[in-house]
């Protein structure tokens, strides 16, 4: 059984709320709700670079919170745009990518193993399903077609990698780290796989002009 988001999404947000209402009063632009999440995505980049995860993964949840208040301010406010759709969703994409180069980094070292050269590999395909996983959605709605099917959406991933980082750190040699970049390596490429099958299900044979 999969993860239901939107449930989770509807017991976090009356407790949110009263902060989303207080941003909203402080006049608090979304847009720079997301900028401030991107911020603090880098910083989560730069601390797996040095070594400091635990603190990495505090950052990365940080930021995620970020994602839930942007969105939410902007619906009370009446402040939503498709710019700042099109903001939100571009600097999601290059939070990612700041947190695997990170991680890459982290991983990158002088005297390097064999484990480490295959883990940056893993973080190559992790990080390859997950931009997948944004672009299938995105080019699927381009269509008409909300495909928002499959496991390990951005949602699950900040959760994830941002919890056991916190909470593991590099304990037991990074196994819990390793382990969590191995799960998105192979289930984010496979929910890109699964969201060309959901369309080639819905789509297939349809003329572009419908």
């Amino acid at each position: 059984m999969s993860w239901n988001l939107s449930d989770l999404q509807g017991r976090v947000y009356p407790i949110i709320d009263p902060i989303t209402r207080w941003l909203v009063r402080r006049g608090v632009h979304p847009n720079l709700i997301t900028t401030s999440g991107f911020a603090v995505t880098i910083l989560a980049g730069l601390m797996y670079g040095i070594d400091h995860v635990r603190t990495a993964g505090f950052l990365v949840l940080l930021g995620g919170a970020h994602d839930i208040f942007d969105g939410r301010v902007a619906r009370l406010s009446g402040l939503q745009s498709k710019f700042g759709a099109f903001y939100d969703s571009v600097l999601d994409r290059m939070s990612e990518v700041t947190i695997y180069i990170g991680l890459i980094s982290l991983y990158n070292q002088y005297e390097m193993s064999l484990l480490n050269i295959g883990m940056i590999y893993m973080i190559a395909l992790a990080m390859a399903g997950s931009l997948m996983i944004s672009y299938s959605r995105a080019r699927a709605e381009t269509l008409g077609l909300d495909c928002s099917v499959g496991l390990m959406q951005r949602a699950e991933r900040i959760v994830l990698l941002g919890l056991g980082s916190l909470i593991f750190g590099l304990s037991w040699d990074g196994l819990v780290l390793s382990g969590i970049i191995v799960i998105f390596a192979v289930l984010t490429n496979t929910t890109a796989i699964h969201r060309i099958i959901w369309v080639h299900r819905q789509a297939a044979g349809v003329p572009l002009d419908e």
